[in-house]
């Protein structure tokens, strides 16, 4: 069964393994390692689910990044300090445009609000948008307007990385295929808006099998990946409806 605590940490093992080295986002940006992963993780829903996962990692002194969104009954800022303790990354997982539907000052106000909340718990120096599938508004737009700089943040991994040189791999839709990215995905060679791993397990064989590039960017959201079966079954049924109404989204746009 896929997309279950233990498939990750298998996955975490064979990465470690395979002798990869781990970086947040500002640190590959400052000191790029040449064999390298970047975990990053948006966390929308189920925050005990991203704890989980920062404790593994704490115990294999490994690090990833922390995109929180502010979402109504989930935010937790017990949990993000908690997470930030163990020394990983924190960032602010923006949707301002696409929630304000595209009012841009009522937008970058928010941004602003929601970014000092965060930073009263821990240092925020990179964001992400959220993808917002469904709505007509790119979170990425604010920038065209204003200048994430302005605000003491670093880095955007989609307008400050370089995906012709990085895998770039999420787990959207609970496929690592690519195909139910409405946005959340790389147009570069390398990060291609489809992958060849559709699962998991197809991961951890490349890896074991050394056919897997020297730089990636693994995307997770935590609220996919559980153990129990209530649980999981509710996420899987969940989002299979919503990738057939992103394959609608999907097609309008090509």
């Amino acid at each position: 069964m896929d997309f279950t605590f233990n498939s990750y940490y298998r996955l975490i093992d064979q990465l470690i393994e395979a002798g990869y080295s781990f970086q947040t986002i500002s640190e590959f940006l400052k000191h790029p390692h040449k064999k390298v992963v970047l975990l990053r993780h948006d966390v929308e829903a189920r925050y005990p689910n991203a704890l989980l996962f920062a404790q593994f990692q704490y115990q294999h002194s490994i690090k990833g990044t922390y995109y929180f969104r502010f979402l109504k009954n989930h935010y937790d800022s017990g949990i993000i300090k908690e997470i930030a303790a163990l020394g990983h990354e924190i960032g602010y997982h923006y949707d301002d445009l696409s929630y304000t539907k595209g009012e841009y000052e009522a937008a970058i106000e928010r941004f602003q609000k929601n970014l000092n909340t965060l930073r009263e718990i821990a240092p925020v120096k990179t964001i992400c948008m959220e993808g917002a599938p469904a709505s007509k508004h790119d979170n990425r737009d604010l920038w065209n307007k204003y200048n994430f700089s302005d605000y003491q943040i670093e880095s955007e991994p989609y307008l400050s990385l370089d995906f012709s040189q990085i895998l770039y791999l999420t787990d959207t839709g609970r496929s690592w295929s690519g195909k139910f990215s409405v946005r959340d995905k790389s147009t570069e060679i390398i990060g291609g808006n489809k992958s060849s791993y559709k699962t998991t397990g197809d991961i951890i064989n490349a890896l074991s099998n050394n056919n897997f590039p020297n730089a990636a960017m693994l995307t997770f959201h935590p609220q996919r990946w559980n153990n129990s079966l209530i649980p999981w079954t509710a996420e899987f049924v969940l989002q299979n409806i919503k990738n057939q109404l992103k394959k609608i989204v999907i097609s309008l746009g090509e």
